[in-house]
């Protein structure tokens, strides 16, 4: 995870160059050599999210946003670049780096490009944010025919960078949005499609995120649903006909042979972001289950097999006037810091940021909690029935003057750990389902949420707020974060 003073020293310098691999990045290669030593890096000035016209009234392609998080410069909290994409109806989402932490013993290896994957169109773009940080080019476009008719793969999420040089990509389903289709697409240093990660006939049956822990030889995936379902919108009779996963998938790595599927059950429906700890000798990590409210733990049995079970609980709250009688948290991101000591989810659908301290794994305890939107927050037509009868509702800031959209989504934590970035839009088919006209039409916003890493607690800085609702082109839809030194939720270390 170069940081971004280093990224900075060797911008206008040829990376292919010679003399640049023994100058600013002497000695290693990207990143840092183990997770307690990136939280001393550098702290972040610049803050890359993926902003998304696709779903909304505006015929403009998605872009990468590069926001300036300086709070010492006069651009703080402000959009200062954006790189349109090459087509209109991409829906970027997800993305990560050429390397990483886990090529920090290669000297050769630089973190230069983003690659971004388009959710609905299948097309991948990588992106050069070593030329210029600050406002980052394209590099190359790998466009999803070559993708199809190479690997029968599409709908990418989930870009992981491999100590080999190579890129792996989770994708959800094939052209048809069938989730049979499902499975992993490697890159090679240069872009190139190599095929297939997975051996044959060791595709997973859905697909999402995933994450490798090469020490205890391991990979494990996740499940979301058929592209053909959850790209029109969530539908909960499609949960029933087994068009949703609750399976988390275990890997032999890096040989690609399914060896075990993990049933989460009805307390594991929709298991989306998954973790393992940072600590790369660590055989233990976490999974978010969206629909169910639920933080499951995945960890080593002795015999060498895996198993979970369920640390976390978000009871779904009895509601009035909404579309169901009761309404789930709907866990759609999580992560963990740096020295395995917090882990943060979002509820999307309450409006919650909560904070556990998970110094005990297989018992967190809840540090802190912060409401930043949601449906059940005051002005709202939707309120929560308590047991006793009574019709509540929750505080939410106005920060900066503006009225808090949506909820709580996409998380990204500075090195140290101190500070937490928030972004509100899902998916542009469910954003407007459950959040209609007001996230959509007024766009989204980023916050950051201030942490107290010692006693544990969060609180809004009020003095941060990116306003995607008065974008040139109009409100978009802000989605996942980046920084150009690397972050806890893109370095694997090994």
């Amino acid at each position: 995870m170069a940081g971004a003073a280093e990224v900075a020293q060797c911008k206008n310098q040829s990376l292919s160059n010679d003399a640049e691999r023994k100058g600013c990045c002497a000695g290693k290669g990207p990143g840092y050599a183990s997770p307690l030593k990136a939280m001393s890096g550098p702290r972040e000035t610049l803050l890359y999210v993926t902003c998304i016209y696709h779903g909304t009234e505006i015929e403009k392609p998605d872009y990468l946003a590069t926001v300036d998080v300086d709070p010492s410069s006069p651009t703080y909290s402000k959009v200062i670049h954006r790189l349109p994409a090459a087509h209109v109806g991409d829906e970027l989402h997800h993305f990560g780096w050429n390397s990483c932490s886990s090529c920090h013993s290669d000297p050769s290896a630089v973190r230069r490009f983003l690659v971004l994957p388009s959710l609905v169109s299948s097309r991948i773009y990588v992106v050069d944010t070593a030329t210029n940080p600050r406002a980052p080019a394209f590099h190359k476009v790998v466009e999803p025919t070559d993708i199809e008719q190479k690997t029968g793969l599409a709908y990418p999420h989930t870009s992981h960078c491999l100590a080999s040089g190579e890129i792996m990509l989770s994708c959800l389903g094939d052209k048809d949005g069938n989730a049979e289709g499902s499975g992993f697409l490697l890159l090679d240093s240069h872009f190139n499609v190599k095929g297939r990660w997975e051996k044959p006939g060791h595709s997973p049956q859905f697909g999402y995120d995933f994450w490798y822990q090469p020490r205890h030889k391991t990979m494990i995936s996740t499940s979301w649903g058929a592209p053909a379902a959850f790209s029109k919108g969530f539908n909960p009779g499609h949960v029933k006909d087994g068009l949703y996963g609750r399976h988390l998938f275990v890997y032999s790595w890096p040989g690609g042979e399914l060896k075990q599927t993990l049933d989460l059950g009805n307390a594991g429906l929709l298991p989306l972001e998954i973790r393992f700890l940072h600590d790369p000798s660590k055989d233990t990590g976490f999974v978010g289950c969206a629909l169910s409210g639920s933080m499951v733990r995945f960890f080593k049995t002795v015999d060498g097999t895996w198993n979970h079970e369920v640390v976390i609980s978000v009871p779904s709250l009895k509601v009035k006037n909404w579309i169901l009688p009761e309404m789930p948290g709907l866990i759609t991101d999580f992560l963990i810091s740096l020295d395995d000591r917090f882990l943060y989810f979002v509820n999307w659908l309450h409006g919650d940021i909560r904070q556990y301290n998970i110094e005990d794994p297989t018992k967190p305890v809840l540090s802190g909690q912060v409401w930043v939107g949601g449906l059940l927050q005051k002005g709202s037509d939707v309120v929560y029935v308590t047991e006793d009868g009574k019709e509540l509702q929750f505080d939410v800031p106005s920060i900066k003057g503006n009225r808090l959209r949506g909820g709580p989504q996409m998380i990204q934590l500075s090195l140290d750990g101190k500070r937490l970035y928030v972004t509100n839009s899902l998916f542009s088919a469910w954003d407007r389902q459950f959040y209609g006209q007001d996230l959509v039409k007024k766009g989204s916003h980023m916050l950051q949420i201030d942490v107290d890493t010692e006693r544990g607690g969060l609180t809004v800085n009020p003095n941060f707020f990116v306003n995607f609702g008065a974008e040139p082109d109009g409100p978009s839809l802000a989605h996942e974060m980046r920084y150009p030194g690397g972050d806890c939720t893109s370095d694997i270390w090994i």
